[in-house]
């Protein structure tokens, strides 16, 4: 049976959720704050999660959503998922539509998606990216925006509650501040 490491970082107390859609632009941005924002306030305060947020708009998200679990199952899981996560934010153009609905991905099968992200990232997903546990991830993870009222990303919760204060165009030290006021 596959085990699904965390996407977490830090052990904190305060708790600060990230829901991303992959390739979604705004998300990229967020993402690449979670290192530098844990090396600011200290990772002994914060805990980040990322919580995958597929998006009908992103046409590949379900498949890109699904092999960052996929990678998340393997040995080293967590740091697997943030490789793929890292693999389609540096090479967005590769994974998404332009303007959502045309383009060089028209004629892109699911299959050439996860060969891009196994070449991209470096990680072997195939075999994973088949497993009913993934499956059941993916469904928690949309499971678990809906129930919290989330329905685009990026969106970010603070201790359990969404807070539309941050922004992925804000600074890390903002989002500092805001946690840590």
């Amino acid at each position: 049976m596959a085990h699904l490491s965390a996407l977490k970082w830090g052990t904190g107390t305060r708790t600060f959720e990230m829901f991303l859609e992959p390739t979604c632009p705004f998300s990229v941005k967020s993402l690449r704050k979670i290192q530098p924002l844990l090396e600011k306030v200290g990772e002994e305060n914060l805990t980040v999660h990322i919580r995958l947020q597929s998006q009908p708009w992103h046409m590949f998200s379900g498949v890109i959503v699904r092999a960052i679990l996929a990678a998340s199952t393997l040995e080293q899981g967590r740091g697997k998922a943030h490789y793929v996560l890292l693999a389609v934010a540096d090479h967005r153009e590769e994974f998404e539509f332009t303007d959502h609905c045309s383009g060089p991905n028209m004629n892109t099968t699911p299959a050439e998606i996860l060969a891009r992200l196994e070449t991209y990232s470096g990680v072997a997903l195939a075999e994973a990216f088949t497993l009913e546990d993934v499956t059941k991830a993916v469904k928690w993870h949309a499971k678990y925006s809906r129930q919290n009222g989330i329905h685009v990303s990026p969106t970010f919760m603070v201790d359990g509650l969404i807070d539309p204060a941050f922004s992925s165009g804000d600074s890390v030290d903002e989002w500092a501040g805001r946690l840590f006021p």
